[in-house]
Order: structure tokens, then sequence, then C-alpha cells
């Protein structure tokens, strides 16, 4: 289903961040601390204060965002205010006389890419001063650095026997130096848009240090019909709601979409039977069958293993819901909780060793952590209001959550003790978030109010910067995001 995409690698380094100790923002080190010794150190003191000076002046003209390092230029991803780096991408070169249609559409999803993620603004084309002509031409660095641009995104693209070639490079405009060397990709004409969303992966990860997440799919419910009749059938689109393929009709309901850690299946809650049963789904053949749960049960909102290898989910027996573990080659089930109460919506952690799940144990509907195995569960979550579908972070470091207090919705996130819970939206409705594959964005689906209303995905920074809606055909809710391709 998904166009194949070559890649060419000429010398592409990729230079490690420093992390925090809790591993959650890159950030630059090394600063000491001064003491005091006397009028040694107050005339260090006034020594130093020059020097400042002296740099600051030099900087002045400098544009906000731009700093010297030893190494390349690289963005610093902060909880704090971000100002985003401001980059030019001139429509990149044809090579050939079928490639300019391919030249302007990649150039745009580049551009839509970076400047999506709010870490990145793009300068517009019609203030540049230069113009690229040839990939080969040197770069007049002293036209870039007119229009403040810190970034300069350079590329040339070629059509030929149906297959598209694009080439780019990456540069500091101000140190005047290439970041890493060119790099080459290589598909299908279809599938120019992933050549697109990997060029872009690779700029990001140049630029920020960590991996990118625009060449990803994300499997979803599409909703369409008036709300009280409301049709829904999986779905499965780029990471930006283009290339929307439908997975299944709208006979029957269908609910709760989970990928597979490598993108090849998706689970799903349907009501085919009547009941709602748990189904895995091959991606490629688009051929799916029910994960049997015993007769007589109702089986939901399953998550697949980190290896892929189990689904854990939530049964359904008499007014009892507990949470079970299935292996998917053999068929055989464990049942990990024991209690009377209502426990559901599990997710494992990254290294498979604990599982996350909401529970009304407490009279509330409140967050779990247990051993991936069963046993002893410690409470999470303690603020007002009531909790529920957790999802750990690719990471590791944290879980985002759905949370209901005063009559508001909210998708948030805390560290996976509990501990700096941090709400990240707010609305009427908004619930079921998923992590991209770097743990820096989320998606979430947010319901509008009214006989009218609709549910659509939207996307947010871990910190609660940029939200955005992604531009479905119509209706959209329960995503779950795709592994990078």
């Amino acid at each position: 289903m998904r166009p194949a995409v070559a890649e060419t690698r000429r010398f592409f380094p990729i230079r490690g961040c420093a992390r925090d100790t809790q591993g959650l923002y890159p950030h630059t080190v090394g600063r000491g601390r001064v003491g005091r010794f006397g009028k040694e150190r107050r005339f260090m003191r006034h020594v130093v204060a020059m020097c400042l000076a002296l740099i600051a002046m030099v900087l002045a003209g400098m544009p906000t965002g731009a700093r010297a390092q030893d190494g390349p230029l690289r963005i610093e991803i902060t909880e704090g205010t971000i100002e985003p780096m401001a980059y030019a991408v001139p429509q990149f070169v044809a090579e050939t006389p079928g490639a300019q249609q391919y030249a302007q559409q990649i150039t745009r999803v580049i551009a839509d890419d970076l400047t999506g993620t709010g870490l990145f603004r793009e300068i517009p084309q019609e203030a540049h001063i230069s113009q690229i002509t040839s990939f080969q031409s040197p770069v007049q660095f002293a036209d870039w650095k007119a229009i403040n641009a810190l970034v300069l995104i350079t590329g040339a693209v070629s059509e030929e026997n149906g297959r598209v070639s694009v080439k780019f490079r990456v540069y500091d405009v101000f140190a005047g130096t290439e970041l890493g060397q060119g790099m080459q990709f290589a598909a299908t004409e279809d599938g120019w848009r992933r050549l697109s969303h990997k060029v872009a992966d690779q700029v990001y990860s140049r630029l920020t240090g960590e991996s990118g997440y625009f060449d990803s799919r994300v499997v979803f419910v599409s909703e369409s019909g008036p709300k009280d009749q409301r049709a829904k059938r999986l779905a499965i689109m780029d990471y930006d709601g283009a290339n929307v393929q439908y997975l299944t009709d709208s006979r029957s309901i269908v609910l709760a979409p989970r990928f597979s850690p490598n993108g090849d299946r998706v689970l799903y809650t349907s009501y085919e039977t009547g009941e709602p049963r748990v189904h895995v789904l091959n991606v490629g053949s688009v051929q799916s069958r029910i994960l049997q749960s015993g007769s007589g049960v109702m089986s939901f909102a399953p998550r697949f293993s980190p290896d892929g290898s189990k689904v854990v989910y939530s049964v359904t027996s008499g007014s009892n819901t507990d949470i079970y573990q299935m292996d998917i080659a053999s068929g055989s089930t464990t049942q990990l909780t024991f209690t009377p109460a209502i426990e559901t919506a599990p997710s494992f952690s990254p290294d498979g060793s604990r599982i996350v799940f909401e529970s009304d144990r407490s009279g509330t509907q409140q967050l779990y952590v247990m051993p991936a195995t069963g046993g002893e569960a410690t409470r999470i979550s303690f603020g007002q209001g009531r909790y529920g579908t957790p999802v750990w972070s690719p990471r590791g470091d944290l879980i985002a959550f759905t949370k209901q207090n005063q009559g508001r919705f909210h998708i948030g996130v805390m560290r996976t003790d509990g501990s700096e819970e941090r709400l990240l939206t707010a609305s009427r409705l908004d619930e079921g978030p998923t992590w991209a594959p770097n743990g820096r964005v989320i998606m979430f689906s947010r319901e509008t109010q009214g006989a009218q209303g609709t549910s659509s995905l939207y996307t947010v920074d871990v910190a609660g910067r940029k939200l955005t809606r992604v531009r479905t055909p119509d209706g959209a809710s329960d995503p779950s995001w795709g592994p990078l391709q």
C-alpha cells in the first residue's frame, strides 16, 4: 500500500545532544559555578564582564536564535518559549523536463513539515535575494545572511522512467558550512510525498539532534453522516492527513485502532458479531481476524506489546472488567488484574516491563502502573478530576492521558511516577492521545458541540506550544500514530 523509497547515503553524521537527568529535553551543558576569592575574584569578574560586553557587541547584528558553538548549528528544544529558527528553502531545481511539478510540490511539503513543528520559521521565497539555479553552484552566504536566514536548504529533483529522485543539502548560513553532506532518495512517482517527508526528517534531525516523525502514518476512525447515525470505518493516512485509504467498510462500528510496533498490523474493536470483539488486521492484505477471547464475553481496548508478540486488552464478563494478555501465536491468555473495579485502556512501557492502565478501584477513574506480568499496581494520578486513556511515550519518560475536570476535557502528560503533571489542551471534549514516533508530538481527537458537532484530529507538542488541526476528508477520531517508515 505504501510506495517504496530507495535511499542513497553519502555522508551523514548526526551528533547527539546532552540531556538533563530526567532525559526529557536536549540542551547545551557546561555551566560552571563561580566562587568568591577576594580581590582576585572581583578582578576576574570585571574581566569577564568586559569580555561579555564585547561579545554582545559582535553579536548585536546576529538574528535571534543564532549562537556560536563548536558543533553544527542546533536548535535547543526546551520546555519554555522557543524562538523559531529562521530557514530558507528555495524551490528545488528541476534537473529533467518532467521534474518541474515534483520539484515545486516536494519543496512545499518539506516547508510545511518543518514550519508545522513550531520550531522553524520559513523566510518566504519572495524575500530571497539569491536564486538557486544549479544544485552544484557555490552558495552565496552573504545573500542569505542579509535576509537573516540561519539555515539554507537546497535540493534538486529529477524524473525518469516513472521514478522520482531528490537530493538535498543543508547549510549553516552564518558559519558558511554544510551540515553533514548531501543525501539522495528515490521512489516511484506516487511516492513523491514520502520523498518530501524523508528529506524533512533528515533536516529536522540535523537541526535538533533527534529523529523526525514526518515519514509516518496514522490509523484512525473515519466518521461520516449525522451525529445520531454516524458511519465509522477504519482509515489510514500520512501523519499530515494526506493519502487517506480505507481499511474497512461502514457496516459495523469500529473503535480504538492501534498500530503494531512495525506498522504491519492494526488492532481494533469491532461490533461485527453484535458485541465488541478485538480484531487484528494485516495492513498489506487488508485482511482481518478475530482474536478469540471466549464466548459470552466482550473484549476491547487492545494494544500490542513492544515486540508485537502479545496483546493486552480488557475483557468484560458479567459486571466485571479486567485486563488480560494474549500471546498472538499460541492464543493463550493470562489474566493480569483481579479486582471488582472497571480496569481498561492498558498500555505497555517501551521496554515491555510495565503497563499503565485506568481503573476506578479507588472510587474514581485514575491511572495505575503494574508489572507487565500482573501483580500489585501503584496509583500515579492524584490531581482533581478523572483520568483515562493513558499511553506511554516511546521515550519511556512520560505518560499521556485524558483528564476530565469541572466539565472540561484535557490532554496532559506526567512523569511515569505521576509527578510533573502538565495539561496541554482544554475543550468540551479532547480525548485519546497517541504519540509521534519521536515522543515530541501528541495527536488526539476533539469533538465540537451541538447536533451538527463533528470529531477532528489535532496535534500538540509536549510543551503545549503548537496546536494544529489535521485535515481529513470527513470527521475523524481514535488516532494511533505508527512508527517511522
